[in-house]
């Protein structure tokens, strides 16, 4: 394809992926219900139900200015050719074509990011604020950036830079290798982001002796499930919404519990969320996880190996000559379709993860306790009871509250 006939193909791409979400977005918005449902009726008054309906409302409309936004800033530098001209900015400046790569997607990156930081200010200081959720402070707000920004720049960077060492060393069999590497940096985040990357923004410290503790190890010995530490986050630092996850591979196994998930639990519905999160390793979820992960990367590569030396990419988005950093940017905008697919697929099989480790949870500890934590968690967080169903198929990771209640029941 010319140059000209792959822009109209991009642009088409990034109209009807934005078209589609607001669909999504509108039709989720009006499927909000006044009722609240008897599951719940308990756990919710009448106020607290018309705050979530209101928060959803105001999350919803804020979500249609911000991806407006971001729409027309897109559109704005492919039909100007603006990413053509900003590699042109560097390039007269820049030699080294790895180093003009990394500066290119550094200015890329950082140029977005500041342009969206009012909005991400707003859904902090104002919405979150106002619904009683946030906790961060602005110091903490502009320490996780320049944290973030900096984490940014030696993993992403260092990948990126492999990345396009290999593109430009050994040819179209690169993929081959990146693969390999990615895969081995997916298996050791799995290892050790809990104990290299978490700390760098929250505090993790032992779960003190007491009941709590106790049950939990008596749990973890019933069920054999290789229990080498149980930390707690301070998940409080930046929000009151909670959460719970274990990290690790191989025979030793980290707890995480939110502050904010043991402050507002009894300990039957901590032990009964903990054998949710235990019904996913012993269902190997956690494993095949991986597993998808990594061939959805490899696949992801090797179609990339197929495009990413075509100049014609370079010249679609503005550039002047071929440039590595302008193909795999259109690259990612024209892979977009193939990889929502399979994202798709991978929430398809996360949905159903979640409803067989609920049944585990139920099965070898308490349904009554994992439902009335679920019903909790959904109370203070004001999350939405009555989702689209279209809404849930192509965004959801978990199946809605009621969905979960209902086959706990079952």
């Amino acid at each position: 394809m010319d140059p000209q006939a792959i822009l109209y193909v991009i642009l088409a791409i990034v109209t009807v992926s934005f078209l589609f979400d607001q669909a999504l977005e509108y039709l989720n918005l009006k499927h909000l219900r006044t009722d609240i449902p008897s599951e719940v009726a308990s756990f919710y008054d009448r106020d607290k139900y018309t705050a979530s309906l209101s928060y959803h409302r105001e999350q919803t409309n804020f979500g249609f200015v911000t991806s407006g936004f971001g729409f027309v800033l897109s559109m704005t530098m492919l039909l100007s050719g603006g990413f053509g001209w900003v590699d042109s900015v560097l390039r007269a400046t820049i030699d080294n074509e790895m180093l003009l790569s990394l500066a290119f997607f550094g200015v890329i990156f950082l140029a977005s990011d500041v342009l969206t930081m009012p909005f991400q200010w707003y859904a902090t200081f104002v919405i979150e604020e106002r619904y009683g959720f946030n906790r961060t402070t602005v110091r903490t707000f502009l320490l996780d950036k320049l944290k973030g920004y900096a984490l940014a720049a030696l993993i992403g960077g260092g990948l990126l830079a492999l990345l396009i060492y290999l593109i430009n060393v050994i040819g179209p069999d690169f993929w081959i290798w990146f693969a390999l590497v990615a895969s081995l940096f997916v298996l050791l985040m799995s290892m050790f982001y809990t104990s290299l990357i978490l700390p760098m923004f929250n505090k993790l410290t032992p779960l003190p002796e007491g009941e709590l503790k106790s049950a939990i190890e008596e749990f973890s010995r019933k069920v054999e499930f290789p229990l080498d530490n149980i930390l707690v986050i301070d998940g409080s630092k930046r929000s009151k919404k909670a959460n719970a996850f274990f990290s690790g591979i191989g025979k030793k196994k980290k707890i995480v519990l939110y502050d904010t998930l043991i402050s507002n639990h009894t300990t039957e519905e901590l032990v009964a969320v903990l054998a949710h999160e235990v019904g996913h390793y012993k269902k190997k979820h956690i494993l095949w996880s991986l597993v998808l992960s990594v061939l959805q990367i490899t696949f992801t590569l090797w179609i990339l190996s197929l495009m990413v030396y075509n100049e014609n990419l370079s010249f679609a988005l503005g550039g002047g000559q071929y440039a590595i950093h302008l193909n795999l940017l259109a690259f990612a905008i024209l892979f977009s379709p193939i990889s929502g697919i399979t994202g798709l697929m991978m929430a398809v099989y996360s949905r159903k993860n979640e409803f067989e480790a609920d049944a585990f949870a139920r099965t070898h500890y308490s349904g009554t306790a994992l439902a009335d934590a679920l019903k909790r968690l959904s109370v203070d967080s004001l999350a939405n009871l009555f989702p689209h169903p279209w809404y849930v198929f192509f965004h959801y990771s978990h199946p809605p509250l009621l969905k979960r209640l209902e086959s706990i029941s079952s």
